[in-house]
């Protein structure tokens, strides 16, 4: 990434005291990006962005519902940004078999909410609208979706996702095709990191367990996921960014930034790992399975790292190494900004290396 390219570029980023949300509102005002966040409270406690008093290196945190179009666009007008990132969602599977209602109005209303404010806004260039590698049709095929892949969705929130996908190719193809507005979907693998105290997901709960000294159920322990680190999904979102900024790339359409395959394991190999590194892990196998979740899913990425030049930089065990680093710090009540902002300069020059190879 270009950090001339960031300073003091005003950047309004919806859904920032979530975890990814968390991490990209951090590593965009290292950058020296003005940060405007716009988002309902923290879901979690702890969460990231108060662990990491992230108030404090933002521009500004305005607390919101994307689903108050009046006051989104208020407050987006009044902000004047040139980069809209939509990251405001209800991202959990399991959540949404219980919020059906709330799901789909987040992800699909919320979703065309922030797009239809910011085609009223002339100072925004591009739009990044971030959805999920479960937005296509599962088929349970071993090779990774490509963009062009069907969308779908058997829960309501892999479905949510998919309408997501198709109503920003609506506002592309009926408004902005021949104004100065780029206007992106972006589909990661399952991203782990520091910082994600989100309920049913399998590091998170890993961590619980630990607390509690109780075991870990594991619901599908052979389920195939393309798991990477957070800051690995973000690089590609902000390399997407810079180069769509100019509208003469004509980069406007989906992207999809996930591992290679071989990093794809499958959750009984990550929480192995996980234990061999803590003693006094365990985990059982959960034999009711009430809810459907699919036991395949893999990307390719190929269309980023031809046209964009973007691929993973860290493992699928240095992705592991760095979320047990950064919750093992967290237990030892160390200066959780400090130790996030380390994490990002080494990705940086885990970055710059590989690029020089």
């Amino acid at each position: 990434m270009d950090s001339n390219f960031w300073k003091n570029r005003k950047v309004f980023l919806t859904g920032h005291t979530g975890f990814k949300g968390g991490w990209t509102a951090l590593w965009l005002s290292t950058l020296g990006a003005k940060v405007y966040g716009y988002s309902l409270k923290p879901p979690t406690n702890p969460n990231f962005f108060n662990t990491t008093k992230l108030n404090k290196k933002i521009s500004q945190s305005i607390i919101g519902d994307i689903l108050n179009l009046k006051k989104l666009t208020k407050v987006m007008s009044s902000v004047k940004p040139s980069i809209v990132i939509h990251m405001a969602a209800q991202p959990l599977v399991r959540v949404s078999y219980n919020k059906p209602i709330e799901t789909f109005m987040t992800n699909i209303i919320g979703t065309a909410n922030v797009i239809e404010a910011s085609r009223k806004i002339k100072s925004i260039k591009t739009l990044v609208n971030i959805t999920t590698d479960k937005c296509y049709e599962n088929t349970e095929k071993i090779t990774g979706y490509k963009e062009s892949d069907p969308l779908g969705g058997h829960d309501p929130y892999s479905s949510s996702k998919a309408c997501a996908e198709i109503l920003t190719a609506a506002y592309r193809r009926s408004f902005f095709f021949k104004n100065n507005l780029n206007i992106n979907t972006v589909r990661a693998g399952n991203v782990l990191g520091g910082g994600d105290w989100s309920q049913d997901r399998l590091i998170p709960d890993f961590f619980r367990s630990l607390d509690k000294g109780s075991f870990l159920k594991i619901r599908y322990p052979n389920a195939i996921r393309p798991w990477q680190h957070v800051l690995d999904a973000i690089n590609g979102y902000l390399i997407l960014v810079e180069k769509s900024y100019d509208r003469k790339n004509n980069l406007s359409s989906s992207w999809n930034f996930g591992p290679d395959i071989m990093d794809s394991k499958k959750v009984i190999w990550i929480i192995k790992y996980l234990s061999n590194k803590i003693k006094g892990s365990k985990f059982s196998i959960e034999k009711n399975k009430i809810l459907h979740e699919n036991s395949m899913l893999n990307l390719d990425s190929s269309k980023a790292k031809k046209y964009l030049g973007w691929k993973n930089i860290w493992s699928i065990k240095e992705t592991l190494d760095k979320t047990l680093e950064w919750h093992q710090a967290f237990y030892s009540k160390k200066n959780m900004l400090e130790i996030s902002i380390d994490q990002i300069k080494t990705f940086e020059n885990n970055l710059k290396k590989k690029r020089n190879k």
